[in-house]
């Protein structure tokens, strides 16, 4: 069984060369759902929609760990998947989201005020602030969207993704922990850091290897099952030439693919 990523673009290659630069032995499966993107101006019915068809379609790739590593799907659907959709479809398969390992990230400090810039519907399920505030209950969260970053970055825009760093940083000047919610963002850390030179800025392409390393040495029974030949596929739902140029950006020497029809 293969290890599967799932992102609603591209933004979720940063996590993947995470984890093929931690555990490069391990065959991996990138899906990109760029035929839908951006989840974070959607409706929950919709993201719920697309993150399962995503998740069939990589369970029929042989996946049998996948991680979602779009913030906004992760906000929205895991849940249920791990709760309804996997025990009825698949229930050999485990699912993982990157909120809880990148929360546990911006505690690790000692934080008191933690900022989260992230996409419109990430931001209104309250996620981060729920899963923070379970690990400290006097925590000052701030969350804040951004709904134009993901655009500009898809289309290779990193102009523009710049100034829209700077229109939002003002809003974290006082955080002790920001965190970037969003698999994208990664591409813009260090304009962040560069305008947030005091805070902390929790980036998800800096951990995820690590995390996902850590997780598979405690639950051997998943390990022993994933297959080890070093091979890695990189699909998406829809193929246009710039993709490749922002793929290439995100993860230098790949190529992306259309995603196989299924019969």
């Amino acid at each position: 069984m293969k290890i599967g990523v799932f992102d609603s673009g591209l933004g979720g290659l940063v996590v993947t060369r995470a984890f093929i630069d931690t555990m490069p032995e391990y065959d991996y499966v990138y899906y990109g759902d760029t035929a839908n993107l951006p989840y974070g101006e959607k409706k929950a019915g919709q993201i719920l929609s697309y993150t399962l068809d995503a998740l069939k379609y990589l369970i029929s790739q042989k996946c049998g760990l996948i991680i979602i590593a779009c913030n906004t799907a992760t906000s929205v659907a895991l849940r249920y998947i791990q709760q309804k959709f996997i025990p009825a479809y698949a229930p050999d398969v485990k699912v993982l989201g990157v909120v809880i390992p990148t929360v546990e990230e911006a505690l690790r400090g000692g934080a008191a005020k933690v900022g989260v810039v992230a996409t419109r519907a990430t931001v209104a399920s309250k996620i981060y602030t729920a899963e923070l505030r379970k690990l400290n209950p006097q925590l000052k969260v701030t969350e804040v969207a951004a709904p134009e970053l993901v655009p500009a970055i898809e289309q290779d825009d990193f102009a523009a993704a710049e100034k829209i760093v700077a229109g939002y940083a003002p809003h974290f000047a006082e955080m002790d922990s920001l965190i970037l919610g969003c698999t994208h963002y990664p591409l813009v850390k260090n304009c962040f850091r560069r305008l947030l030179p005091g805070v902390e800025v929790i980036s998800q392409d800096e951990l995820m290897g690590a995390k996902l390393k850590d997780y598979l040495r405690r639950h051997v029974e998943i390990d022993i099952c994933l297959s080890r030949e070093g091979q890695y596929r990189f699909l998406v739902s829809r193929s246009e030439r710039h993709y490749q140029d922002v793929a290439q950006k995100l993860f230098p020497g790949i190529s992306i693919c259309p995603k196989e029809v299924q019969a």
